[in-house]
């Protein structure tokens, strides 16, 4: 599918589109998972548009989805769980920080605008995934910024047989 088929895709949905109803729907729920396409929040733990605040970025780190977390919090007024999902055969697992600098500036040579500002990026690889999950918890539950007596839980999605694992629960008390 490429952006010329989104027009009619999107005909097709909101002509049996129902605006979700949040007060009906809402876990009072964030949950944090990777942006990769294998991975379906919605699908693989049952949740339907509206009832949860999603937040999805490469590894599904919690200090980079940390400015959606406050604002899921504080503005909107998400104040119940946080569920950090990582992922089997993550992408993030295979690369490091450095390797993907050296690939944004092998893309743009000559570019030291570009190799200083990517030489101060933090690409957050993974380096073990039940240790990562349980780092990102551990960021969460002792993050000042997040709300006090907010559960925050970690799990593990398999990309191999659909199924999750909880690794790690926590509250946090800062």
């Amino acid at each position: 599918m490429g952006t010329e088929e989104f027009n009619q895709a999107n005909e097709k949905y909101a002509a049996s589109f129902e605006k979700p109803d949040r007060s009906k729907l809402f876990r009072n729920m964030i949950i944090v998972s990777c942006m990769d396409p294998r991975v379906n929040p919605y699908d693989q733990l049952g949740v339907k548009t509206g009832e949860t605040i999603t937040i999805r970025n490469a590894g599904g780190s919690a200090k980079e989805a940390l400015r959606s977390i406050i604002v899921a919090q504080h503005f909107i007024g998400v104040d119940g769980e946080i569920a950090v999902f990582h992922h089997t055969d993550c992408g993030m697992s295979r690369t490091t920080t450095d390797q993907v600098r050296a690939l944004v500036k092998k893309a743009n040579p000559g570019r030291d605008d570009i190799a200083e500002t990517v030489d101060g990026i933090d690409f957050l690889h993974i380096t073990g995934i039940e240790e990562s999950v349980r780092s990102d918890v551990k960021f969460l539950a002792e993050n000042q910024l997040v709300l006090r007596g907010t559960k925050i839980s970690g799990w593990i999605y398999d990309v191999e047989t659909g199924k999750i694992s909880k690794v790690v629960e926590a509250d946090h008390e800062a």
